[in-house]
C-alpha cells in the first residue's frame, strides 16, 4: 500500500508513469551506445587543386617563352614583342591561379580576394587583347606586304602594348575600386567577388573581340589563298600544290579560332546567364577550359615560330638542326 501511494503522488496514471520510465531507460541505454560521427568534409576542393595545377603548368610553359624573347637580342621585331606580351600575360594568369589557391586556404581575407581576382582579370584580359593584337599584326603584314616592314616601327608596337596593358589593368582594378559584391551578396556573379555588371562587361568585351578576330582571320584566309595562287602561277606549280598550301593555311586559321572559341566561349556565355545562385561546379567546369587556352597559346604562337624554335634549340642543345635552318616560310605560315 505504501509503495502504491508513493508511485501515485504525482497524480498521474500508472500507465503513463510506466511509459515514461521505459523512455528514460531507453535514453540511458542510447547515451551509452557509440554514436556514428558524420563524415568529415573535404578540406581542399578538388577543383581548386586542378586550377592550381593548371596555373603551375601555365607559368612554367610561358616562363620559357618570356625568357627566350627577353634574352635573345634578335627577337625584338614587333611580332616577337606581341608574342612576348601574350606569354607574359599568360604567365601572370598562371601565377594568379596559384596565388588564388594559396590565399583561399592560408590567407583568407577580403583584401587578398580583391588582389587575387584583380590580378586574374587583368592578366586574362591582357592575354585576350594580346591575341587580338597578334591577329591585327598578321593581317597588316599580309595586307601591306610590300611596305609593312618599313612602316611598322617598334615604337608603334610599344604604344599599342601600353594601351593594351593599360586597358587590362583598368579592368583588373575595378573590383579593388569598389566593383565587388563583398557588401551585397545579391550582386555577385558566378565568380565571387566580381559583380554581375563587371562579369557582363568582360563577357561582352570578349564577344566583341572574338567577332573582330574572326573577321580579320577570314580576311587573312582570303589573302593567303590569293598569295598562294600567285606564287603557284609564278613558279608554274601544279594545282595540287596550290591546293595543299591553301588547305594548310585554312587549317591553321581554323585551329587558332577553334581553340580560342572552345576554350573561352563556354565560360563567357555562362557568365552572362548565370549568377551566384548557380551551383559552383558549373563555374569550375566552364572556367577550367578557359585556363587551357593559356596552355595552348605558347604552342600555337611561340613554339611554332622558326626563330623561337632556333633560339630554343640553341639553349637546349647548343646547335640548330639543319632541317630547321633550311626550312623556308610559306604563305600558309600565318
Amino acid at each position: 500500500m505504501n509503495e502504491d501511494l508513493k508511485v501515485n503522488l504525482s497524480g498521474l496514471p500508472r500507465e503513463y508513469l510506466d511509459a515514461a520510465a521505459a523512455e528514460n531507460i531507453s535514453a540511458a541505454v542510447s547515451s551509452q551506445a557509440p554514436v556514428a560521427e558524420p563524415e568529415p568534409e573535404l578540406i581542399v576542393n578538388p577543383w581548386d587543386i586542378v586550377l592550381c595545377t593548371s596555373g603551375t603548368l601555365i607559368s612554367c610553359e610561358n616562363a620559357v617563352v618570356v625568357l627566350i624573347i627577353f634574352h635573345n637580342p634578335n627577337l625584338r621585331a614587333p611580332m616577337f614583342l606581341l608574342i612576348g606580351s601574350l606569354a607574359l600575360a599568360d604567365l601572370l594568369a598562371g601565377i594568379g591561379l596559384i596565388i588564388n589557391f594559396v590565399f583561399a586556404y592560408l590567407l583568407q581575407s577580403e583584401a587578398t580576394k580583391l588582389i587575387t581576382i584583380g590580378l586574374i582579370v587583368a592578366s586574362f584580359s591582357a592575354s585576350v587583347c594580346s591575341l587580338l593584337a597578334i591577329t591585327v599584326d598578321r593581317y597588316l603584314s599580309l595586307y601591306y606586304a610590300l611596305t609593312y616592314h618599313s612602316e611598322r616601327t617598334v615604337t608603334f608596337t610599344y604604344v599599342m602594348l601600353v594601351m593594351l596593358w593599360g586597358a587590362s589593368i583598368c579592368l583588373g582594378l575595378l573590383p579593388v575600386l569598389g566593383w565587388n559584391c563583398l557588401r551585397d551578396e545579391s550582386t555577385c556573379s558566378v565568380v565571387r567577388p566580381l559583380t554581375k555588371n563587371n562579369a557582363a562587361i568582360l563577357s561582352v568585351s570578349f564577344l566583341f573581340m572574338f567577332a573582330l578576330m574572326l573577321q580579320l582571320y577570314i580576311q587573312i584566309c582570303k589573302i593567303v589563298t590569293r598569295h598562294a595562287h600567285q606564287i603557284a602561277l609564278q613558279h608554274h606549280f601544279l594545282a595540287t600544290s596550290h591546293y595543299v598550301t591553301t588547305r594548310k593555311g585554312v587549317s591553321t586559321l581554323a585551329l587558332i579560332m577553334g581553340t580560342f572559341a572552345a576554350c573561352w566561349m563556354p565560360f563567357t556565355l555562362y557568365s552572362l546567364i548565370a549568377d551566384y545562385t548557380y551551383p559552383s561546379i558549373y563555374t569550375y567546369a566552364t572556367l577550367l577550359p578557359a585556363t587551357y587556352n593559356s596552355i595552348i597559346n605558347p604552342v600555337i604562337y611561340a613554339f611554332r615560330n622558326q626563330e623561337i624554335q632556333k633560339a630554343l634549340c640553341l639553349i637546349c642543345c647548343g646547335c640548330i638542326p639543319p632541317s630547321l635552318s633550311q626550312r623556308a616560310r610559306s604563305p600558309s605560315d600565318v
